[in-house]
């Protein structure tokens, strides 16, 4: 994954570039040479933030196809069955 590094001036003159690099790794974009913004592409955001597909996502898919959806654990929901009962 390759990170690219533009300041604030080149970000603002091509928008473009800067999205096409994001598909390649992260952008940092700097003010003033110092680093103040990153630009990732929206899945590589979801990836930082521990997100996959959603159920909803998934369903909502126009071509067919596997996926892996695998959902959080809940804690608590439930309790063991009492058996001497």
């Amino acid at each position: 994954m390759a990170t690219t590094t533009l300041s604030s001036r080149d970000f603002n003159q091509d928008t473009g570039r800067a999205k096409q690099a994001a598909r390649k790794g992260p952008v940092v974009i700097t003010d003033r040479g110092r680093p103040s913004h990153v630009l990732l592409t929206y899945g590589d955001y979801e990836k930082l933030l521990g997100r996959g597909t959603s159920l909803l996502d998934a369903i909502a898919q126009q071509e067919g196809g596997d996926f892996h959806f695998d959902p959080p654990r809940v804690e608590g929901l439930s309790k063991p069955a009492d058996l001497d009962a």
